[in-house]
């Protein structure tokens, strides 16, 4: 592990980086989606049935199939010309088109679970909150900026730190698209000198991460419970 720890960092900087902007898109994109879900009346209708179909869809197709039929697809619209190649075969920013197609997947995928996360706590706000807010002249989008999803994302940080921490662990599937991460990095090492040391290795590096995450959302919980129990909303 001392040998090859450079090259087990370098993979894991990648996971970092990947698990960072995926998270960062999917909090955006689950939001956006748990607001089109509440949308109400008769007109907004069909958009709550496309959102509904579609967060069922993602949370029911696993993420390797999402990562591979989203690269295969994009990269042969792209080579037909059919969209254009910086979007088929994105070099954003200095990185190559399997970080990105690993950041589309993670986004469609865990926006998906992050929608019904925050639904559940734009739900979890009374209904008096929404009513109050009309009753001071403001819209339905004005209430739900300003009043109800400021409170709803306080209610569910430690379940989207869950989130996250499974995002995290999943992008290691995204080496199968050859993106040189933690996981790959372990691959190649293995099969150079037949050592799991680079596995090993790894694994501590996501414990690292993971195992603070965990106990800052324990500490998330608990700090609700005691607010909870002080009549604190």
């Amino acid at each position: 592990m001392a040998e090859h720890f450079d090259e087990v960092l370098a993979g894991f900087w990648v996971t970092i980086k990947l698990s960072l902007v995926g998270g960062l898109f999917s909090l955006i994109w689950g939001l956006i989606l748990s607001v089109l879900r509440q949308l109400p009346g008769r007109v907004f209708a069909p958009v709550r049935w496309v959102t509904i179909g579609y967060i069922d869809a993602l949370r029911g197709i696993p993420l390797l199939l999402v990562i591979l039929g989203l690269s295969a697809g994009l990269a042969t619209l792209a080579s037909e010309g059919t969209i254009p190649r910086e979007i088929g075969i994105p070099q954003w920013l200095g990185e190559e088109d399997p970080f990105w197609y690993g950041v589309m997947a993670l986004t469609l995928t865990y926006g998906a679970y992050m929608a019904e996360v925050y639904r559940s706590g734009i739900e979890a706000v009374p209904r008096g909150q929404m009513e109050a807010a009309r009753s001071l002249g403001m819209s339905h989008g004005q209430s739900m900026r300003f009043v109800i999803v400021p409170q709803a994302v306080r209610k569910v940080i430690p379940p989207l730190l869950n989130d996250f921490i499974a995002l995290m662990k999943d992008t290691a599937l995204i080496s199968v698209i050859g993106l040189v991460e933690t996981v790959q990095v372990g691959s190649d090492l293995y099969s150079t000198f037949f050592i799991p040391s680079g596995y090993t290795l790894g694994a501590f590096f996501f414990l690292i991460v993971t195992i603070p995450l965990a106990r800052l959302v324990d500490w998330q919980i608990k700090k609700q419970e005691e607010k909870f129990e002080r009549g604190i909303p």
